[in-house]
C-alpha cells in the first residue's frame, strides 16, 4: 500500500507541476493512528523545492489524490495523513486470502546478489558474533529472496595463510612439541584434536600450514554441522580462498587492475594500495616485502571473483572487530567493479541471567560456542534475541527470559498467537464460506487495526529489502500476534451468528497466512499447538 500512495503522489506531482525530477520523501506508518495509516511529507519538500507555501500544495495535492482507497488531510506544515477505506482494505484481505503465501511476494528481478556471512576462519568453533552474523544473513537472504532477487549465500573459507599456519603450531605447541605463543589458539578443542591425531602431530611438525589445513578440515565439518543441523541456516556456495581464488588467478588478477588504474605504489620492498583515495586513514599493503600477499590483497582477489561470476551486488556482513575494515573493502570493490558493494558490520553480545553476565562451558576455549547456546535456549529463541535489534546495536541476550515458557518470552508469544489460530481453525471444522464473505461486519476496531496490520506486512518486507533492517520484521511479528491475541481476547470467533463467524473465520485465515509467512522468512517454527 505504501507503493501504491507512492506512485499516486508521483503521477500526481508530475502532472501538475511539469514533470519535475521528484525530490525524495517519507511515506511512513504514524505512531499515533489519529494522523492516519500512512502519513506523506512531500508538500512539505516541494514547498522547499519550488518555493512555494508547503500548506497550500498541501490542499492542492489533496484534491487531486482523492480516491475510494483512501481519505486524505493536510496537516501543518505540509503534510498529507491517508486514511486506508474499507474498501482498500477489505480489497487487500481478500488478496491475502487468494495469493496465500504469495502475498508480498516481489516481482522477479534480474538484479543478482550475493550475501556473505559468517566465513569464521576454520580455526575452532562460532563464537556468538559469527551466530548473530549467521542468522542476520540468513533472513536477510530469505527477505531478498522473497521480494524477487536472485541471491547466493556465501561462506568465504579462510583455508590458506598465517591463521592456518599458526592454527598448525597451536596444534604441536599443545603437545610440548613447540614453545607455546601468545596468539596461538587455546581451548579444550585445539586439545582434544592434537591428541586424537598425536601421530599426524608429530609428522608434520616442520609443516604448520600444512598440519593446519589438515585440522581446518575437521573443524569445518563441526561449523558446517553446527550451522545446517542446529542453526537451520544454508549456504549456495563454500568457496574456498585456497582453490578458488589463489590458484585461479585472481589475487594476480586484481593486483593488475590496481597497477593498471595507477593505484598502487612500492615502499620498504612492499606493493602498497592507495586506499587513502577513497576516504580509508591510511593506505594498505597489498604484497608484504617477502611476496606474500595480505588478506587484504586476497580479499580484493575474492570481490573480483564474485564480480566475474555475474553478481551486481555484494552484501557482506562482518563481526564487530571489522570496523576499521569497511572503507578499505569498498574501495577495492570498486576498483575491481563491484560498485554495488555494502557491508554490515553487526555489534557484540553479551549473554545476561538475573541481571549478571554469564559465562558458560566455554568449549570452545577463550569463547562461547554458538552451538551452546542453541542447546540452551532453542533455535527459534537464539534466532529471535539474535535478530530483534539492529546489527549496529549491542545485546544483552537474557538467557532466563529466552528460556521461560510464558508470554513474557516474545518467541513464546508469538508462537502462541499462531497455535491459537490454528486451535480456532481445528474447533470451526470444515467451514463452507459464501462466495462473497460479508467483510463489512468486521467493524470492531480490534478487527479494523488487525486489517490494517496485514496490509502493512508487504511494505515491511519492501522496505527491509532495501535498508537491511531485519529487525523491522522482528517486531512487525510481535505487534501482530499482539494485535491477534487482543482480538481474540475480546472477541469469540465462532458464534451463533453464522455471518458473523464466516467473517471472523475469514479473518483468522487471513491471520495464518501472514504470520505464516512472516516466521518463514524469519526461520522461526509456527507450531500448531503448545
Amino acid at each position: 500500500m505504501k507503493q501504491e500512495i507512492r506512485t499516486a503522489i508521483a503521477e500526481v506531482v508530475n502532472a501538475k507541476y511539469g514533470g519535475i525530477n521528484l525530490p525524495g520523501f517519507s511515506k511512513e506508518v504514524p505512531e499515533n493512528a489519529e494522523h492516519g495509516d500512512y502519513a506523506a511529507n512531500i508538500a512539505l519538500i516541494l514547498g522547499k523545492f519550488l518555493g512555494k507555501n508547503s500548506q497550500i500544495i498541501a490542499d492542492e495535492l489533496k484534491s487531486a489524490l482523492a480516491s475510494d482507497k483512501w481519505r486524505i488531510e493536510s496537516a501543518g506544515p505540509g503534510f498529507l495523513n491517508f486514511y486506508l477505506s474499507d474498501k482498500s482494505i477489505f480489497s487487500e484481505l481478500a488478496k491475502i486470502l487468494k495469493e496465500k503465501s504469495k502475498y508480498g511476494c516481489g516481482a522477479d528481478k534480474r538484479e543478482k546478489i550475493q550475501i556473505e556471512f559468517i566465513s569464521a576462519n576454520p580455526t575452532g568453533p562460532l563464537t556468538l558474533a559469527n551466530g548473530r552474523g549467521g542468522f542476520l544473513g540468513d533472513v536477510l537472504s530469505n527477505i531478498l529472496e522473497f521480494s524477487g532477487y536472485k541471491v547466493e549465500r556465501e561462506y568465504y573459507i579462510n583455508d590458506t595463510g598465517n591463521q592456518i599456519i599458526t592454527l598448525g603450531k597451536s596444534l604441536i605447541a599443545v603437545l610440548g612439541l613447540l614453545h607455546e605463543e601468545e596468539n596461538f589458539y587455546k581451548g579444550a578443542y585445539i586439545k582434544k584434536w592434537a591428541e586424537k591425531n598425536r601421530v599426524k602431530v608429530k609428522k608434520l611438525q616442520s609443516d604448520p600450514l600444512k598440519l593446519g589445513q589438515l585440522a581446518a578440515k575437521d573443524f569445518l565439518m563441526g561449523i558446517k554441522k553446527a550451522i545446517s543441523g542446529k542453526a537451520g541456516i544454508k549456504f549456495d556456495r563454500w568457496t574456498s580462498e585456497d582453490k578458488n581464488i589463489h590458484k585461479k588467478g585472481f589475487v594476480k588478477k586484481a593486483q593488475v587492475i590496481f597497477e593498471n588504474e595507477n593505484l598502487t605504489y612500492k615502499e620498504d620492498g612492499a606493493l602498497w594500495l592507495k586506499t587513502t583515495q577513497f576516504s580509508d586513514d591510511k593506505d594498505r599493503v597489498l604484497i608484504t616485502s617477502d611476496g606474500h600477499p595480505t588478506y587484504f590483497m586476497a580479499d580484493a582477489g575474492h570481490y573480483l571473483e564474485t564480480k566475474k561470476r555475474g553478481f551486481e551486488r555484494k552484501i557482506n556482513i562482518l563481526g564487530p572487530d571489522h570496523f576499521g575494515y569497511v572503507k578499505r573493502i569498498q574501495a577495492v570493490a570498486d576498483v575491481v567493479g563491484l560498485g554495488k558493494s555494502e557491508i554490515i558490520v553487526t555489534q557484540a553480545i553479551r549473554l545476561t541471567s538475573g541481571g549478571k553476565e554469564v559465562k558458560m562451558s566455554k568449549r570452545g576455549g577463550t569463547f562461547i560456542a554458538f552451538e551452546e547456546l542453541i542447546d540452551e535456549v532453542g533455535q527459534d529463541g537464539a534466532r529471535y534475541f539474535f535478530l530483534e535489534r539492529s546489527p549496529d546495536t549491542h545485546i544483552d541476550f537474557d538467557l532466563d527470559l529466552a528460556r521461560e515458557q510464558s508470554k513474557k518470552n516474545p518467541v513464546y508469544y508469538i508462537q502462541y498467537a499462531y497455535a491459537r489460530i490454528a486451535s480456532i481453525l481445528r474447533k470451526a471444522g470444515v467451514v463452507r464460506f459464501s462466495k462473497k464473505p460479508d467483510f463489512k461486519l468486521l467493524t470492531a476496531p480490534e478487527e479494523q487495526v488487525l486489517i490494517k496490520k496485514m496490509v502493512r506486512f508487504p511494505d515491511v518486507v519492501a522496505d527491509v529489502s532495501e535498508d537491511y533492517q531485519v529487525h523491522r520484521l522482528v517486531r512487525y511479528v510481535h505487534e501482530f500476534a499482539g494485535l491477534f491475541h487482543n482480538f481474540y481476547e475480546r472477541y469469540r470467533v465462532i458464534t451463533d451468528d453464522k455471518k458473523l463467524t464466516e467473517a471472523r473465520l475469514v479473518l483468522v485465515l487471513a491471520s495464518r497466512v501472514i504470520l505464516k509467512s512472516a516466521l518463514k522468512i524469519l526461520g522461526i517454527g509456527a507450531p500448531d499447538e503448545m
